[in-house]
């Protein structure tokens, strides 16, 4: 087995995180759960599990992955989400790869997601390649607030696959794009300046369901493709709309927490 740090953000996550680090378990030997301050269990299983656990306020998407690297003792870093898990034929892979001797930074692995117990191949959800494994002596994730993804034009693509829990449900998914999801891009949106007007939100509503039913293959998914695309067009209309609420509306502006992105 290589070296290798398991890295894992949390908030809240005391029903996944358990099988989480089972799953990093499999070619990690250190695991890492960086906590947003946790409400529920989560560190508590973390440490029982044998996981080193710190606590950080949440700073945004790639800078809180970020964070983990400095407590980690191995040059390679494996991330993973709560709700996602390694299967045994990428941890195969990755055991079988000398990463000593590896002319790469890092390693991008299949993602399947699902819904339910779903699994989703529309809408780009599948092979979604994500960069996972990576060097962090040569790089390291972008320091964004959403939409993390590790800097490296050097990396390899592995065979094997993480499954990814993405939605209980129809329901579930629909609530999050319409609360968490929009609701973060939306202070991400105004903080950043970028000019918004009347039309902003019907455009990219529009632009958002036609690209995803369109032309990536939404229209091939039946009531679930379908379902992915509204979704995705609901999310980029609220995320505007609530955008332009922030400037013609002082009471919704001054009770929103810009200091917090969730």
């Amino acid at each position: 087995m290589n070296n290798i740090t398991g890295i894992i953000t949390t908030l809240n996550e005391e029903k996944n995180i358990k099988d989480c680090i089972i799953s990093l378990q499999m070619i990690c030997d250190e695991i890492i759960v960086v906590d947003s301050l946790s409400s529920d269990h989560t560190t508590q299983i973390a440490a029982e599990m044998g996981a080193k656990v710190y606590s950080q306020r949440y700073l945004g998407d790639g800078l809180q992955k970020n964070v983990g690297l400095q407590y980690a003792k191995n040059k390679w870093i494996f991330n993973l989400d709560a709700d996602e898990r390694i299967t045994k034929e990428l941890a195969d892979e990755i055991n079988a790869t000398n990463l000593d001797a590896t002319p790469f930074d890092a390693f991008a692995v299949k993602r399947k997601n699902f819904i339910g117990s779903r699994w989703i191949t529309c809408c780009h959800w599948y092979p979604d390649y994500l960069v996972r494994l990576f060097n962090k002596e040569k790089t390291k994730f972008a320091e964004v607030k959403q939409h993390a993804f590790v800097e490296s034009k050097n990396f390899y693509k592995l065979n094997g696959d993480i499954l990814h829990f993405t939605y209980k449900n129809i329901g579930e998914m629909f609530a999050k794009q319409s609360q968490r999801f929009s609701n973060r891009s939306a202070k991400i949106i105004y903080q950043s300046g970028k000019k918004v007007n009347v039309f902003s939100p019907i455009v990219h509503c529009f632009s958002s369901f036609c690209s995803n039913y369109f032309f990536r293959g939404g229209i091939l998914g039946g009531i679930d493709g379908f379902s992915i695309s509204l979704s995705m067009a609901v999310n980029s209309y609220l995320k505007y709309a609530r955008v332009l609420e922030y400037k013609r509306d002082k009471k919704v502006f001054d009770e929103e927490d810009f200091n917090s992105v969730w």
